[in-house]
């Protein structure tokens, strides 16, 4: 059984449940509900000690931080997320660390609540998601234009931009960022949310009921 620890609205997580499908991987969704704290419950904590999601059970294994988990995928599973070229990989790489590695930390809601606190206020969610999110995917869309390849983010493959790229256009939108300036990230994500791996993964289509 391979067990998927899961936040519906985490874009890590999100990366992950895409992957999944793409490859017909069917799986055990345990939520974490982070709004709540379970993932600093010690429960959890054994499983993944940094407490955060995704954690994926598979092979044997027990698999965090979901680039790893998804590198681990492509290269058990034979699923193509990244080109078979060197200077293909280390493209894709880079795309997709533009939003993992320089987006997402700073938009942590961990982050964002520490700043809201320490600022008095003054500094709000909703404005530093904006100027973050906003400033990111700007520069995600210069790297996109700078080297136009096929439909999506590196040619007419999916690839480990892909999945990281849709979830971060789904928080976006949350937090009101115009992507008018935008117009290849936003159609890129037009496309890839219209195949069906992703659209089952799509936080709407997981979130449980309320």
């Amino acid at each position: 059984m391979v067990v998927l620890q899961d936040y519906w609205r985490s874009s890590s997580a999100w990366r992950v449940r895409i992957a999944l499908n793409l490859l017909g991987i069917a799986y055990d969704s345990q939520p974490v509900n982070l709004a709540d704290g379970d993932q600093r419950d010690q429960k959890y904590l054994r499983i993944n000690p940094q407490g955060i999601v995704p954690t994926l059970e598979i092979d044997g294994l027990v698999l965090t931080q979901s680039l790893a988990i998804l590198e681990y995928l492509n290269e058990t599973r034979q699923a193509g997320f990244l080109p078979s070229d060197v200077s293909g990989r280390a493209r894709v790489r880079a795309l997709a660390m533009a939003v993992a590695m320089e987006i997402q930390p700073v938009c942590n809601l961990r982050v964002a609540r520490h700043v809201v606190a320490a600022s008095g206020g003054v500094i709000t969610i909703e404005g530093w998601m904006r100027h973050f999110v906003a400033a990111g995917l700007a520069d995600l869309e210069a790297m996109l234009a700078a080297h136009p390849s096929g439909r999506y983010c590196h040619g007419d493959g999916i690839t480990l931009a892909g999945l990281c790229l849709v979830p971060q256009v789904y928080n976006a939108r949350r937090w009101g960022v115009d992507l008018t300036p935008m117009p290849r990230v936003a159609a890129i994500d037009d496309a890839l949310s219209r195949l069906p791996a992703f659209a089952a993964a799509h936080a709407d289509a997981v979130r449980p009921p309320e």
